[in-house]
């Protein structure tokens, strides 16, 4: 099971960091298209310390704590310039909502192929942790917390002096989630982020 989730979670960063690089590219920078990044070969964006050697390193630590420690990992981000984008402000916003977006669309692919295919018993465990873990890093990757995706969103947004005293934020950021990590508010994001979504699909369905 922790190699297939292991899987799961190479194969979804790898579209996360394509995404970014693939919007980079139709707003004009081909910086990712240039490194050779603009693919979806997870060696490409594997990062040897953030990709293997933490999760496993937090891993031992969990299991020997009773499975008290947050296991989280990440992927070598996409190398993107900004001063090529051919709208600086709206072109940092949509490349950085594009890797959440791409995880978002990846867990409702994997929701129609369960309503549409009924796999078997097996395949429905693995298209059940590609939904989970798709949702869980596209609202993760969306908390408007430096350095994660939704902080350059909103940085994007903002007037050029406030979003550059905003990114001065990435070191505080980096333990507030450490924090958040630690006290389970992602946990309970999530479960909440699902009971949203399940609202609004009712309500649509009612209409």
């Amino acid at each position: 099971m922790i190699i297939l989730i292991f899987l799961i979670v190479l194969f979804s960063l790898s579209v996360h960091e394509f995404a970014h690089g693939w919007s980079a590219l139709m707003m004009g920078d081909p910086t990712a298209k240039e490194q050779g990044r603009l693919t979806l070969n997870p060696l490409k964006h594997i990062d040897p310390f953030g990709t293997i050697l933490l999760p496993l390193l937090l891993l031992a630590v969990s299991y020997l704590s009773g499975g008290h420690v947050p296991v989280f990992g990440y992927a070598k981000p996409v190398p993107v310039n900004h001063h090529r984008f051919r709208r600086q402000k709206i072109g940092l916003a949509v490349v950085s909502s594009a890797g959440p977006l791409s995880n978002l669309g990846l867990a409702f692919l994997s929701v129609l192929f369960l309503v549409f295919f009924h796999p078997a018993d097996q395949w429905e465990i693995v298209f059940m942790h590609i939904f989970n873990l798709n949702w869980l890093l596209a609202i993760f990757n969306l908390l408007p917390i430096p350095p994660l995706d939704g902080s350059r969103i909103v940085s994007g947004l903002l007037p050029r002096e406030v979003a550059e005293r905003y990114n001065r934020l990435a070191g505080v950021g980096f333990i507030l989630i450490i924090l958040l990590l630690q006290t389970r508010f992602i946990d309970w994001l999530y479960f909440k982020s699902l009971e949203w979504l399940s609202f609004l699909i009712q309500a649509l369905v009612r209409h």
